[in-house]
């Protein structure tokens, strides 16, 4: 059978002999070519009879057990990664889902479907999407907020930025549609920095840090994305004359030190390095203490670190009150604006922020100056006894460590 919304075959998955087929094939890529994991494509498609098509998902479990959904499909991903994990347990399996079926992370002993991770698919789409429709001033911190959190509780997911539904041709990378075409002239350091070239470089760090620190429990770099590479993919076919021009990822561009790539691709790299040492992807979810709308501040704690962005394009803060969990001595860990990640070095490093007891009136979840108007969900409320004064320039991200907690 075939499938001609998506131009794919459909497997008869009842019958013996296809699932003998699929799954010796999967145990043939292990042993024989050494794989160490699938990213299982389309699995929406395999879920439901109606294969995803024309459907819409808002989270009611009827969605999801009702009888439009195929057990066969359902049965064969259970199967394929029992076999995985009994064969090869150090094998990993991804699932490219967008319906948000429940359990499907969950082990197959209790009842779920066996993957390890599921792809985060809204955030590149919601980044795309804020990027291309809306003015800095109009950014929701609530909305951005909740895509970055909105995922099955003790189910893992991959957080990506970009990802290959944006870098190939028809589409432009996240740098690019930042930055556009300046990104041939200005990206030099010999030229001077242009409004449009510093607003990207500035907003493309604190995209993948807070994509990277709230999104999930992994995170996923897509071919140049780590240093903002400019431009798309497109392979060989007979659109463009089987043309192997952008059918390629320039690497070297971070190798030369006369651009402005190098900036993106040192912030990436101390990103991951201080993930590996603080392990903040392995921790449990953030809890989020600030989402301002007026002032464009986000806060949330996780791995024992402070993380807090000022996604404002113009407006800094002075002294801004940040609620915190665990009371001490806070310093710099990361900050975007560092003159080796391409910023303005408005941060003095030395300085050092003392926590005092002060819980803002009872007010739960506040990270405020003295008139915040931060936004609550309807969970129950925290009141954080403690907070830390910080000086936030306009359009940067901070990481700030606990000094009092042994490392």
């Amino acid at each position: 059978m075939c499938n001609q919304m998506v131009g794919k075959h459909l497997l008869l998955l009842l019958s013996w002999e296809v699932l003998r087929f699929l799954l010796s094939n999967l145990r043939m890529w292990i042993e024989d070519y050494r794989f160490d994991g699938f990213r299982f494509d389309g699995v929406t498609s395999m879920l439901y009879h109606h294969h995803g098509i024309g459907t819409g998902f808002s989270g009611d479990y009827n969605e999801y057990f009702g009888l439009h959904v195929d057990e066969d499909a359902l049965c064969y991903l259970m199967l394929a990664n029992h076999m995985i994990k009994f064969l090869h347990p150090e094998c990993i399996t991804i699932a490219e889902d967008v319906s948000g079926m429940p359990a499907l992370c969950r082990p197959v002993a209790e009842g779920g479907g066996g993957f390890d991770y599921r792809l985060a698919m809204a955030i590149p789409d919601k980044w795309i999407q804020i990027i291309k429709e809306l003015k800095d001033e109009d950014w929701n911190m609530g909305n951005i907020v909740h895509t970055l959190t909105n995922r099955r509780y003790e189910e893992k997911y991959i957080a990506y930025a970009e990802s290959h539904d944006q870098a190939l041709v028809g589409d432009k990378t996240l740098a690019f549609r930042l930055m556009d075409a300046e990104m041939y002239t200005n990206m030099s350091v010999l030229s001077p920095l242009t409004p449009v070239i510093d607003r990207g470089i500035q907003l493309h760090k604190m995209i993948r840090l807070i994509t990277h620190a709230l999104g999930g429990e992994s995170y996923l770099n897509f071919m140049g994305n780590e240093f903002g590479h400019p431009e798309w993919l497109d392979f060989p076919r007979r659109g463009n004359n089987e043309s192997y021009h952008y059918a390629r990822r320039q690497f070297n561009l971070t190798e030369d030190h006369l651009l402005r790539y190098r900036f993106l691709n040192a912030f990436d790299r101390d990103m991951n390095k201080w993930e590996e040492k603080f392990g903040w992807l392995a921790s449990p979810p953030a809890y989020v203490s600030e989402k301002h709308e007026s002032n464009k501040v986000i806060a949330f704690e996780r791995a024992g670190l402070i993380f807090i962005f000022n996604f404002h394009p113009y407006q800094s803060y002075v002294d801004y009150r940040v609620g915190i969990e665990t009371p001490g001595k806070y310093e710099i860990l990361l900050d975007s604006d560092a003159a080796e990640y391409g910023g303005h070095q408005r941060l003095d490093h030395s300085t050092e922020y003392f926590s005092e007891e002060y819980p803002h009136n009872y007010r739960p979840n506040s990270l405020m100056q003295s008139n915040s108007q931060t936004t609550f969900s309807q969970h129950p409320r925290r009141c954080l006894r403690h907070h830390i004064e910080v000086y936030i320039p306009s359009r940067v991200a901070i990481v700030l460590q606990n000094m009092d907690i042994p490392k």
